[in-house]
């Protein structure tokens, strides 16, 4: 007799493979993100970034000397970020994990989950996840984790009454602008929406990633992830529920009370001291 997986077991969806990853590793290295999360690490270490991607925060942590590891679902943005991390000359512990399933041999003063809750898992387990993140928190530790709103993308946001979502699919488009890499060669990314789901506060959109050599298209990749969307109350509860004692809600990476114009919201989630 067959038996259902699991919420450990459904392995997570995610597009940062292939193209988008190497896509990421090139033009992706900028952002307030950097310097607002960096204040958590300074004043807490070791720290580790979960969903670090190709480093976008990591690396520049490192050169500065921070005490920083990392972790990624996908084996293609690890392998990247490592490049990166030798290429500035630093060493970092960098593994290859859902965030639902982390399970590491260190502890954390600081954990930053900066863009990647809730991409391609089950809601099962994001709140899975925020335990864990708990769980490898030193007593007193800090998570430092953003979201966006579900109201923050305006034309999803319209979707979301009934009789808006006849539409959907949308229709793939032509490839988006070019960008030039070191390389030489060409590269774009270009998205469209699949499907909104009011009622599971979940979206589905596919990415096309393509490369171009010498003004020929040389590949092309399709892959497709689902979001799950989270209001404030209700992230705040699931932070709550995972075990943190002090959940502090802030503005979009400015350290004020957050306001209905904030498309992010940063959620600064304490262990309690003592705690085992």
């Amino acid at each position: 007799m067959s038996t259902l997986p699991t919420v450990e077991q459904v392995e997570p969806q995610t597009w940062h493979h292939g193209l988008v990853a190497r896509w990421w590793s090139l033009f992706r290295d900028s952002g307030p993100e950097i310097a607002y999360f960096r204040q958590f690490v300074e004043a807490g270490q070791p720290a580790l970034d979960v969903a670090c991607g190709t480093g976008r925060l990591l690396v520049p942590y490192l050169q500065a000397g921070l005490d920083v590891d990392g972790c990624d679902v996908s084996p293609d943005m690890v392998a990247l970020c490592a490049l990166a991390v030798e290429a500035v000359g630093a060493s970092a512990q960098l593994t290859c994990q859902a965030m639902h399933a982390l399970d590491l041999p260190r502890r954390y003063r600081t954990i930053l989950v900066c863009g990647g809750f809730g991409l391609g898992s089950t809601r099962d387990q994001d709140q899975l996840a925020l335990r864990r993140l708990y769980e490898h928190l030193e007593p007193g530790g800090r998570l430092v984790l953003d979201n966006e709103v579900p109201y923050a993308d305006a034309a999803v946001w319209d979707l979301w009454p009934s009789g808006r979502r006849g539409g959907l699919p949308e229709q793939p488009r032509p490839p988006g602008a070019r960008q030039l890499g070191p390389d030489g060669d060409e590269y774009a990314l270009e998205s469209r929406l699949l499907a909104v789901d009011p009622l599971g506060q979940q979206v589905a959109r596919e990415i096309r990633a393509s490369r171009w050599r010498a003004g020929s298209l040389v590949a092309e990749e399709h892959h497709r992830l689902t979001s799950n969307l989270y209001f404030r109350s209700e992230l705040v509860l699931m932070l709550e529920r995972a075990g943190f004692a002090e959940v502090a809600v802030r503005g979009e990476y400015n350290d004020l009370p957050p306001t209905p114009d904030d498309a992010f919201l940063v959620y600064v989630a304490t262990r309690e001291p003592g705690t085992s």
